[in-house]
């Protein structure tokens, strides 16, 4: 059985984040060795994918080291790079059928665009003690599927050294549970982007997470309001590492743009 290690929304080996996408089940293996994997392989997220009677649908699952996740974008990218590219699917789009609904990767120039749902946050007042864990003021503070602090400019984003495990309680609210935040600022106007974010994920067992694709689904149309625009250049500041997106806001949707680069092909020594 095969598995590959992939940096989604990267250009070059050793940006984006890193999955592990395991060759395609004809059954679903059992949960606890699924959650196993992800914690022997130690990325962010392991995705393990099923095949349908259609050869170009799948079925679709993320887990970090800790937990089962309700929707990874960058897993799902990688997904789609492995079936496109690496075992080289001859269709224009692969669908899959996940805890979040229906998603979709399909070739794009270059790289791949990716159909996640839009979650829009509503802004709420700062929680007590939030300021503290992360060691700055956030301008805003939104919720939805993650907690979002907003804040002053690029430099405090590339600057934030917060607590993580302070961290951990903040967002009860949100609908992925508490311990997930996203920072995000405007970018400097030299920028070769709109907007630079990071995220925080103790909730998920991520204490940072390199190129998180299921935030921009906040991020995007929160900051295509604030921008009066539907196309925005995101650029995720992981230290030493960062990513980059392109998102699109289409209605209820969120098509997220970029590259992939497989860095690893593994052989695993066992089955389910």
């Amino acid at each position: 059985m095969r598995q590959w290690t992939v940096d989604a929304f990267a250009a070059q080996p050793f940006r984006g984040n890193p999955a592990c996408v395991v060759e395609p089940f004809d059954a679903w293996p059992d949960a606890a060795w699924m959650q196993a994997l992800a914690a022997e392989n130690n990325q962010a997220e392991t995705a393990f994918l099923l095949r349908t009677d259609d050869p170009a649908r799948f079925g679709l699952r993320w887990f970090t080291p800790a937990m089962e996740v309700p929707l990874c974008g960058h897993a799902t990218f990688a997904s789609g790079h492995v079936l496109l590219s690496e075992l080289g699917l001859d269709v224009p789009q692969v669908s899959f059928d996940t805890l979040s609904g229906p998603l979709a990767v399909r070739r794009a120039g270059e790289g791949y665009e990716m159909d996640l749902p839009a979650q829009p946050p509503r802004r709420i007042d700062c929680p007590p003690g939030l300021a503290e864990a992360l060691g700055v003021q956030p301008q805003e503070v939104w919720i939805s599927a993650y907690l979002v602090a907003l804040l002053q400019d690029e430099a405090q984003v590339r600057g934030l050294r917060p607590d993580i495990p302070a961290l951990a309680p903040f967002g009860p609210d949100a609908a992925s549970g508490p311990g997930n935040i996203c920072v995000a600022a405007l970018a400097d106007a030299s920028s070769a982007y709109d907007v630079v974010d990071r995220f925080f994920g103790p909730g998920c067992g991520v204490p940072e997470d390199p190129t998180t694709g299921s935030m921009h689904c906040l991020l995007s149309p929160l900051f295509s309001d604030k921008l009066g625009r539907s196309v925005l250049r995101f650029h995720q500041a992981y230290p030493g590492r960062g990513g980059d997106l392109e998102c699109e806001v289409a209605g209820d949707r969120v098509l997220i743009r970029g590259q992939a680069v497989t860095v690893i092909e593994s052989r695993l020594r066992l089955t389910p």
